[in-house]
């Protein structure tokens, strides 16, 4: 964690399993200036500050009003991760387990002005995180191919592999997910240019006038007069891209 910091590697939130999750995990990572969004094991040696009094997660949802209905996530309560005295605020989410109705999960975050949604969906991306993982040391051999012990050659290796990740999602994109079409998006959207708003004011004025004159209501100069008008009553920025469109 020290060395992603001072290298300046860019990251928000550190997300992780319930395995590594604990009060001590959770100060530690805070202490580097990052959030945490992780899962909770639900263990009755963990414990959590709510209410005034330590509780582990599952004393603290029997004793929570349950969310009826189709909603995301059960109860949500803030509470503190105590450790050596040192208080953090918390927000536990209690998730509805999709695979076991009767079940459910238990979500931590250390960023308390994320709503329950966004806790939620934040943690959703660390399911893509582990199966790139699992992928790259399982199937395309990160850390298997080479023996070498030179850090150069360790980085060339893997960039191999995550450039083979890569190419592969590319792939599997184009030819199962429906929500991309390739390049047809951008072949459509070539075809018609967007009308400037100025340009689609000047043709309707045109237009205007075109009608006035075929109805006769008005001669030409007194058609003029009323469009000179007309441009002089806008504002200054209007008036005058009008007359360099005319």
């Amino acid at each position: 964690m020290q060395e992603a910091r001072e290298a300046g590697v860019p990251a928000q939130y550190v997300m992780f399993d319930s395995w590594f999750c604990s009060p001590a995990s959770l100060h530690q990572i805070h202490e580097f200036c990052y959030d945490v969004i992780a899962r909770v094991k639900k263990s009755e040696k963990m414990h959590f500050r709510f209410q005034d009094r330590m509780q582990d997660v599952k004393t603290i949802y029997r004793g929570r009003r349950k969310r009826r209905g189709r909603s995301a996530y059960l109860p949500s309560v803030e509470a503190e991760a105590v450790k050596n005295g040192k208080r953090l605020p918390i927000r536990l989410v209690y998730v509805r387990n999709k695979k076991k109705r009767s079940d459910y999960l238990v979500l931590v975050s250390t960023d308390l002005t994320l709503s329950e949604e966004e806790i939620i969906q934040t943690y959703g991306k660390h399911w893509n995180i582990e199966v790139f993982f699992k992928m790259c040391k399982s199937y395309l051999k990160l850390g298997k191919e080479t023996r070498s012990i030179s850090y150069d050659a360790l980085t060339a290796h893997t960039s191999i592999v995550f450039a083979r990740y890569m190419m592969l999602a590319l792939e599997q994109r184009r030819n199962i997910d429906d929500r991309s079409l390739g390049e047809l998006f951008y072949l459509t959207i070539d075809e018609l240019e967007d009308l400037h708003y100025l340009d689609a004011l000047a043709a309707l004025l045109s237009l205007l006038m075109d009608c006035a004159q075929e109805a006769e209501i008005l001669d030409e100069e007194q058609i003029n007069q009323l469009l000179d008008l007309f441009v002089a009553k806008l504002p200054a920025l209007w008036e005058k891209c009008l007359k360099q469109c005319a």
